[in-house]
């Protein structure tokens, strides 16, 4: 990675807030900064790369130019992470399609499934510079 990537997800989702708790803990290379989809920041990048929230029910990771989503997004960031999760990444055999649909099931249901989130995750100044807005 040339630049540090940048993963935009749903700050209101429990699951999401989550899974950014998760990467920033086993960013060890400081490879990731994080910014949730109702940031400023978020709507400046989504507006630079034609990303319509809307339409998008997924986690999105920006590297340089090149966006990924859904189970691609999910893989790209476990890659750079220092963790025994990356056992997780022989999934990558599972046909992306297939994979998609498993995560549009979870992400159409993640607020029933999760709940909302109600406080902000970066109140923790450990992690406040992780988060671009």
């Amino acid at each position: 990675m040339t630049q540090k990537a940048i993963i935009l997800f749903d700050g209101a989702c429990s699951l999401c807030n989550k899974l950014a708790q998760f990467t920033i803990k086993r960013d060890k290379k400081n490879c990731y900064q994080l910014a949730s989809i109702q940031s400023e920041t978020a709507k400046k990048l989504a507006a630079k790369h034609q990303i319509d929230f809307t339409k998008t029910d997924s986690i999105i990771l920006i590297i340089d130019d090149s966006i990924f989503i859904k189970s691609v997004a999910v893989f790209k960031i476990l890659e750079n992470l220092n963790t025994g999760w990356k056992i997780v990444l022989v999934l990558k055999i599972i046909p992306e399609f297939i994979r998609n649909l498993l995560y549009d099931l979870i992400a159409k249901n993640r607020r029933l499934l999760f709940g909302k989130q109600n406080e902000c995750i970066i109140q923790n100044s450990e992690i406040k510079n992780r988060f671009l807005d």
